[in-house]
């Protein structure tokens, strides 16, 4: 087999970070599409309602998956630093015990979003019209929970190995048959939301599968032996504290979000779809950037492991930079393009001109979201996450709800609820940035 795995403690860390991020970022934007591919069916082939209720469980998704891939970060952060020091053994216990770990956690996720889904939607202040669809799609889509949780560990632990091709591979083939069955399920059973969600549940079984099988198969010192699933507490303990701040971040991000997502709600139905819609390059956009952050995480993480400090220091800029470029270009371009974006989810137009009234603001903002997510990545690389969380908590969450009932309670109109995005990002990212420049200066003084 061709061997896929980089050296990230040598190298020119520009080319090096972005040949590693390139296989990500393709991965990211066809995990973004294939998510957008039950919008833009049910938005195309089941009408305007359909569309409106899978996009009111956006944020409840984003809530319990966010958390998932919170735990995969630190699967990642550990990993990687265990690989950097060419520790075997802790590499060893640290990816059996982080398997076992994202099963058990895939399933709670799974119980917990199933009976807990009608009441967070009727918190949203959902639409009645929406509620039963809204409903139904999000209790099976969260049937994949556990299948999600697994692909998220196995991406982990290739990714820590230098290794973001075969991820990618499994990805893309699960997300074509996931649209292959949207279509089917839609168009000729008529599923409409029960179908996308049917749909996205089989590719998150079928590419969980195939990571598994990869790693019980790979011959790398990451690779998976059924006789060595066992728990290790002391593995899990390290995996937890890094990598459950940021889950729990990101279940309180989101909860933040149902605050601006309430304000959303208090417009028309048409705004409600408009806003589902324009929301999809939320996360394409936010996706391709976070390659850059996995790539942060990965290449400090070796390096600190391998007590490299420059390479330590340089991974942060080189990774900053690059996620802040493609975040700014992307933005840019939707603004340019946001009418045909639109139009990929909806034939309303007064849907995409109520679209276009969030991508006029947060085009020009999505770069700015850099300097917070890749320094909060920087300081979890070197094994600091309690107070990264506690800012980002205060910066992009307490704010946001301030904000809500304070500006946009005033103005009452739609632009301003979407700018408390860049002026909550700013503030956080000015805070992260302080915290870090003192955390590397304390960590790397004797390296």
């Amino acid at each position: 087999m061709k061997q896929e795995n980089q050296d990230l403690t040598s190298g020119s860390l520009g080319k090096q970070i972005l040949f590693f991020s390139v296989p990500l970022m393709i991965s990211n934007i066809l995990q973004v599409l294939f998510n957008m591919s039950d919008v833009a069916v049910v938005g195309q082939f089941a009408g305007p309602f359909a569309l409106g209720a899978v996009g009111s469980t956006t944020i409840l998704v984003a809530m319990f998956t966010g958390f998932l891939i919170g735990i995969s970060g630190g699967i990642n952060v550990l990993v990687a630093l265990y690989i950097g020091a060419k520790n075997k053994k802790s590499v060893e216990e640290t990816v059996h015990s982080a398997a076992i770990l994202s099963l058990f956690i895939g399933i709670f996720v799974m119980t917990v979003g199933i009976f807990l889904s009608k009441y967070i939607l009727q918190l949203l202040n959902t639409k009645p019209e929406l509620m039963d669809g809204a409903v139904l799609y999000i209790r099976i889509y969260f049937l994949g929970m556990p299948a999600l949780a697994i692909y998220n560990f196995g991406n982990a632990v290739f990714s820590a190995g230098g290794d973001t091709k075969r991820p990618l591979r499994y990805l893309a083939m699960s997300g074509v048959v996931n649209i292959a069955l949207n279509l089917l399920f839609v168009i000729v059973c008529e599923m409409d939301v029960a179908g996308v969600a049917t749909a996205s549940v089989i590719s998150q079984y079928m590419s969980a599968m195939m990571i598994l099988v990869a790693l019980f198969r790979s011959k790398e010192v990451y690779a998976m032996r059924l006789s060595c699933l066992k728990w290790n507490r002391e593995k899990i303990r390290d995996i937890l504290k890094i990598g459950l701040p940021s889950g729990v971040q990101n279940i309180i991000f989101q909860i933040a979000n149902c605050f601006v997502q309430v304000g959303v709600n208090s417009f028309s139905a048409t705004m409600v779809a408009g806003n589902s819609a324009a929301a999809n390059a939320d996360a394409l956009i936010y996706d391709v950037m976070a390659a850059f952050y996995t790539a942060c995480g990965s290449f400090m993480g070796q390096n600190y492991g391998a007590g490299k400090k420059e390479r330590v220091r340089k991974s942060y800029f080189v990774s900053l930079a690059y996620s802040f470029g493609i975040g700014t270009v992307m933005g840019l371009l939707l603004v340019c393009f946001g009418h045909t974006f639109l139009s990929v989810f909806t034939k309303e137009e007064a849907v995409i001109e109520a679209g276009m009234k969030r991508i006029m603001i947060m085009g020009f903002s999505y770069g700015i979201s850099a300097f917070m997510d890749a320094t909060i990545a920087a300081s979890r690389a070197l094994g600091k996450t309690i107070i990264p969380t506690i800012l980002v908590i205060m910066g992009s969450c307490v704010f946001r709800i301030i904000w809500v009932y304070t500006i946009f309670a005033y103005f009452q109109t739609i632009p301003s609820l979407y700018l408390l995005y860049i002026f909550s990002w700013s503030l956080t990212a000015i805070a992260e940035i302080i915290y870090f420049a003192y955390i590397y200066r304390k960590k790397t003084a004797r390296m």
